[in-house]
């Protein structure tokens, strides 16, 4: 454990290799797997550890380092740039764009996705039709809706991009509709 410190300390200058900080600086291995070696882990500070972990902390605006940092040559902060990009992108415009932007090899990409590939394996979320509904995906409303606490009632026939996977269910799914994040049942949803 001591050599990987060592060697992602040189690697990045003893920041935190995603927002550039200084302080609280610890080894975080990219899930879903790690060999135990610096190719496949980060040294990251508290904050980025944390909101990592818990979806539910995340500042959006700690996140904007990614527009820096996603341009790294280490694979590993490619990956980690990546699945955050993609988090954010459901809500934010500015990371849609810089995600547009991002290239990462086959092999790169494919351990980016792994972690949600590995999650989605788990649920399956099918829409009024059974077909399986993936995170990205653009769905139509098949009923209208009252929007509990938003005020308007979305109509059938709306589509809903780029829409997002409830982790903890798989009758919900998340998406923006008028300008405003709802969850939806997927029984009243199709495919598009």
């Amino acid at each position: 454990m001591m050599r990987i410190v060592t060697d992602l300390q040189q690697r990045s200058g003893c920041t935190c290799e995603l927002c550039g900080a200084a302080e609280g600086l610890a080894v975080y291995e990219v899930p879903p797997t790690s060999d135990g070696t610096a190719d496949e882990a980060l040294l990251i500070c508290g904050i980025c550890r944390e909101q990592i972990g818990d979806p539910e902390q995340v500042d959006v605006h700690h996140w904007r380092c990614l527009t820096e940092s996603m341009w790294s040559e280490v694979p590993a902060v490619q990956v980690m740039a990546w699945r955050m990009l993609t988090r954010l992108s459901v809500n934010e415009a500015w990371a849609q764009n810089l995600l547009d932007t991002l290239f990462l090899e086959d092999e790169v990409q494919s351990w980016a996705e792994a972690e949600a590939k590995e999650a989605d394996a788990v649920l399956k979320y099918i829409d009024c039709n059974g077909a399986l509904l993936e995170a990205g995906d653009t769905v139509t409303l098949v009923k209208d809706l009252v929007v509990k606490g938003g005020g308007f009632t979305a109509k059938r026939g709306t589509a809903v991009r780029r829409i997002l996977l409830d982790q903890q269910n798989a009758t919900q799914i998340e998406g923006r509709v008028n300008g405003q994040h709802i969850v939806i049942l997927t029984k009243y949803v199709k495919k598009a």
